[in-house]
C-alpha cells in the first residue's frame, strides 16, 4: 500500500466521522465525487493545483469559486487542510477511501458489475441480490460493459475479484494445461 493511500485513508477517516457526526455522510460523499470527478476530468485544474508558485489559499479560493455552494464548509475546510499540506493529488484517492469507510459502516458495498453486454435493470438486480447475499451488505452497483470478457460476468467488491466470464475461465485452462506440460 502507497504512503499516499495510507494518507488518504486518515484524511476520509477523519471527514467520515466529522460528517458522521453531522449526520451528512451522503451528502459529504455525493460532493467528494463531484470534486473528484471534476479533476480527473479536468487536466487543467490538476496542474493549477500542483503549481507550487500558487499560494494554498488561492487553490482553494478558485475551488470554492468553482463548485460554490455545491460543497459544504465542511468539505472545504477539508481540501484546505489538504492543499495547504501540498497533498492535493490525493483529492481522488480520499474520496474512494470516504467511500469505502462510509460503506462499511452502513453496511454497504459498492461493486462494479463487468458484463461482455449491457444487464437489463430485472438481470442487474438478480446479480445485486446474489452478492448482497454473499456478502451481507447492500449492493450498489455500477455496470460496465467489457466486451474483452467475451461473456459471463466479473464483478469487483473492493478489493475482490469475483470472475466468472468466459475470458477468466479460458486463462485459468490455459494455466492449468500450462503447468501440467511442464
Amino acid at each position: 500500500m502507497s504512503r499516499d493511500t495510507v494518507v488518504a485513508k486518515r484524511y476520509a477517516k477523519a471527514l467520515f466521522e466529522l460528517a458522521s457526526a453531522a449526520g451528512t455522510v451522503a451528502e459529504v460523499e455525493a460532493e467528494l465525487k463531484l470534486i473528484a470527478e471534476a479533476l480527473k476530468q479536468d487536466a487543467e485544474i490538476e496542474k493549477f493545483l500542483s503549481l507550487p508558485s500558487v499560494a494554498p489559499a488561492a487553490k482553494v479560493d478558485v475551488l470554492k469559486s468553482a463548485f460554490g455552494d455545491k460543497v459544504s464548509a465542511l468539505v472545504i475546510d477539508t481540501l484546505k487542510v489538504i492543499i495547504s499540506r501540498g497533498r492535493q493529488a490525493i483529492i481522488g484517492d480520499v474520496y474512494e477511501s470516504f467511500t469505502r469507510i462510509a460503506g462499511e459502516a452502513l453496511g454497504q458495498a459498492h461493486a462494479t458489475v463487468y458484463t461482455a453486454q449491457k444487464l437489463s435493470d430485472d438481470e442487474l438486480a438478480g446479480v445485486v441480490a446474489q452478492f448482497g447475499s454473499i456478502t451481507g451488505k447492500k449492493i450498489i452497483a455500477e455496470q460496465i460493459v467489457e466486451p474483452a470478457l467475451l461473456g459471463g460476468i466479473q464483478v469487483r467488491i473492493g478489493d475482490r475479484l469475483y470472475d466468472g466470464s468466459l475470458s477468466g475461465k479460458l486463462e485459468r485452462l490455459q494455466k492449468s494445461l500450462n503447468s501440467k506440460a511442464l
